[in-house]
């Protein structure tokens, strides 16, 4: 008989217990992450009644793969661009946020009577949220085009590069109990430095290569490929000491500005959504009862001290920020949880034997307890922020509102924003250019250095590689030197003459930093401080401002290429729907949808939908199959899978979204089993006597719709929906039986 290998048991039984408790949870309205909780539970080591499983280092290793998907995938949907535009409110927020519930979770443990370790440990824990069940339960919720939404992960993404940070931090207290400044110093450069690297190769590479293989991708090699580059941006941001979620969430991020972003992600959806159970199944193995009980008035206080203290401290980070008070409280709700981050941070604790062995089995209760909580408060984050919104004074509603307009006109006026968005990108972009340039020369001439290497030969080889590395980076250095004057037709008069108050310290600022870079170059290969280091300094300089004639082209070439590419997913829409997107004026878009075979509006008029009443949307044309209705009339009918261009507003897109794309509750009262042709005289007297058919929602009550009218002995079979109904008409309705009944019942009470 062969056998059958653990893990595939293992995989088997998480999956069968994953797919039966979620039926279960769907079938009684709760969230399906919920599902996945109990089934881990269930075939975890803490419960003996039915088979567990065996392999758990396997598991484990499973789930990592679930984060990096989530992550993954999580990138795929809110770009660079998208991060970068709620950049200031993400930054503040999280950092208000993580100092708020470090200082929370210190005192809650002193209060406890823990040493300084654990209490410090503890509040790293609480500070972290997770990423995987926000995402989860956004899915579910159909949350991700709120407004608030944006906010939320872009805070999630700060919180995990300061994480890491944090790592550091805590491993230095661990070990030399002070804190080690210059190393937390070197650890935030690096991450800057090679977050700004990927996404500049990203942008510059990515979007040629799938243009370059646009003939050769099927879906098969589409995804493939998008899979392999996703784990080779793991793989090296593991190696450069960061996380694996991170390299995974910069890659999506990567893969999203490029023409094939929305393919890939629709591609990996149904690989996200099998890892990602995976991976809830296996924090639901760490529920442990026992330890639940032992240490339950702890895990209680501390759920609370979780839920109320991220709540405040996101929402007021949020205000400080400049979000009004609706989305500062929804993100707080939001944020009522931690995850994975809190269990690398408490392993590392155990590891370093700082923290006592009863904080990791904690953390994952309190996790447990707070996944448990957090799909809830999410949903109702917007009733609650609602009322507590209701319950703010009149002034101090005034003073936020002041407040909100205040700092956005702050970032788009002071004159360090402006100096920053004119000089400091570009200048920051090269500079991280020609630095990874001068650092990967190096590496390059190391390897024809041996230890038998002459040393006349190692002189020539790294004099080789100096005056290499300054030709490759001249075109970068030249626009780190080159000041190009602010000019009235690429800016307004106003912002002209306030950076033109700042040419002279600009210009200072670019020749230090420019020498600088090249003293980095060249130190690669020659100590600086050598006469002939500074010599070559000098003389490069000098260089590059005397043929400033021919890397300008040069340059300016590169820059149009990454900026080509930065738009390539826009331009690759626009070339798709070149004559639609006229259609949308102001500040309104034409967006494309595909009517579900599900919705609610299916089979349907255009009049009977009433889109415009009820959305503010505006239907420009209909696309079924190689006929374009344009512009379609009132009394066209919607049906499946036909594509819908609608004009409005992001928000008005946003709510219509939901009524023709998603799919529906399956839970609902509905019952294919209960259709059902069923007859009903109209009593006199009742509402729907001398009303048109289309007034009495008929289709809404009962899921169906009147076939025909028996009146005086006259039938009328699949009458118009403009027919009025009369008292002791006899009405044959197909729909749902049970609400059929109900209605007849209302009538008779």
């Amino acid at each position: 008989m062969q056998h059958l290998p653990e893990l595939i048991q293992d995989l088997g039984l998480i999956l069968m217990a994953a797919a039966v408790m979620t039926l279960l949870f769907r079938a009684v309205k709760q969230p399906v992450v919920l599902g996945y909780l109990v089934a881990g539970f269930l075939v975890g080591p803490h419960f003996t009644y039915l088979p567990a499983v065996q392999d758990h280092q396997n598991i484990e290793t499973w789930s990592q793969i679930g984060v990096i998907f989530m992550l993954f995938g999580l990138g795929l949907e809110f770009s660079f661009k998208k991060l970068v535009h709620t950049g200031k409110t993400a930054v503040i927020t999280a950092a208000v946020e993580i100092i708020v519930m470090i200082i929370i979770g210190y005192l809650v443990g002193q209060i406890m009577h823990w040493d300084m370790m654990n209490s410090l440990f503890l509040g790293a824990i609480l500070s972290m949220s997770s990423t995987t069940i926000i995402v989860k339960a956004f899915d579910e919720q159909h949350l991700k085009g709120r407004s608030f939404a944006p906010v939320v992960f872009g805070v999630l993404v700060v919180e995990d590069l300061i994480a890491i940070l944090l790592l550091v931090f805590l491993a230095s207290i661990a070990v030399t109990k002070n804190v080690s400044g210059s190393e937390l110093l070197y650890s935030s450069s690096q991450l800057i430095f090679f977050l700004i690297l990927w996404f500049l190769l990203g942008i510059y590479i990515l979007p040629a290569f799938f243009r370059r293989c646009r003939k050769l991708f099927t879906d098969e090699i589409l995804l493939i490929v998008a899979a392999a580059l996703c784990f080779m941006m793991v793989i090296v941001a593991v190696k450069v000491g960061f996380s694996a979620a991170l390299g995974a969430f910069v890659m999506g991020s990567l893969l999203s500005e490029t023409s094939r972003g929305t393919k890939i992600e629709h591609l990996m959806l149904p690989v996200k959504d099998l890892f990602a159970a995976v991976f809830f199944v296996s924090v639901g193995m760490m529920i442990d009862p026992l330890v639940l009980y032992k240490y339950g008035g702890f895990i209680v206080l501390i759920v609370f001290v979780t839920i109320f203290g991220k709540f405040f401290g996101t929402a007021f980070g949020a205000l400080l920020s400049g979000c009004n008070v609706k989305n500062s409280m929804q993100a707080g709700m939001s944020m009522a949880q931690i995850g994975e981050f809190s269990f690398i941070i408490a392993a590392l604790g155990h590891s370093l034997h700082v923290t006592e062995d009863f904080l990791y089995p904690i953390a994952v209760a309190v996790s447990a307890v707070t996944t448990f909580t957090t799909p809830y408060l999410i949903k109702s984050s917007e009733t609650v922020t609602n009322w507590l919104n209701a319950r703010i004074p009149e002034r101090i509603q005034l003073l936020l509102l002041r407040y909100e307009v205040a700092m956005t006109l702050t970032e788009h006026r002071s004159a360090l924003g402006m100096l920053l968005r004119v000089h400091g990108i570009r200048i920051s972009l090269n500079a991280v250019i020609i630095i990874a340039l001068a650092i990967a020369v190096r590496y390059a001439t190391d390897t024809f250095i041996t230890a038998e290497t002459h040393l006349q030969q190692k002189i020539w080889i790294e004099t080789g590689g100096c005056f290499l590395t300054l030709l490759v980076s001249a075109p970068f250095l030249w626009m780190v030197f080159y000041h190009r004057r602010p000019r009235s037709g690429n800016y307004n008069t106003e912002t002209v003459a306030i950076l033109q108050r700042f040419n002279v310290i600009v210009t200072v600022i670019r020749v230090f930093i420019g020498s600088i870079l090249i003293g980095f170059a060249v130190g690669q290969f020659i100590p600086v401080y050598a006469i002939s280091g500074l010599l070559l300094i000098f003389m490069s300089a000098l260089l590059i401002f005397l043929m400033s004639e021919h890397f300008e082209p040069l340059y300016h070439k590169i820059e149009e290429r990454f900026v080509a590419h930065l738009s390539d997913k826009e331009r690759e829409a626009i070339r798709q729907k070149t004559k639609r997107t006229g259609l949308a004026p102001w500040d309104v878009s034409l967006t494309e949808f595909v009517v579900s075979q599900h919705s609610p509006l299916v089979a349907k008029t255009l009049q009977e939908s009433d889109l415009r009443q009820r959305y503010g949307v505006t239907a420009a044309m209909i696309e079924r199959g190689g006929t374009l209705l344009m512009p379609p009339g009132r009394n066209d009918l919607l049906l499946p899978f036909d594509k819908i261009y609608l004009i409005g507003t992001d928000e008005e897109l946003t709510a219509v979204r939901h009524v023709l794309e998603d799919e529906p509750e399956y839970d609902s009262e509905f019952d294919e089993d209960n259709i059902g042709l069923m007859s009903w005289t109209l009593p006199s007297g009742h509402g729907f006597a001398g009303k048109r058919i289309r007034e009495c929602g008929i289709r809404d009550l009962v899921n169906g719709l009147i076939v025909g009218i028996e009146r005086e002995g006259y039938r009328y079979l699949n009458p118009q929906a403009d027919m009025v109904l009369h008292a002791d008409d006899l009405l044959w309705l197909v729909g749902d039986k049970a609400r059929i009944n109900k209605l007849k019942k209302g009538s008779a009470s």
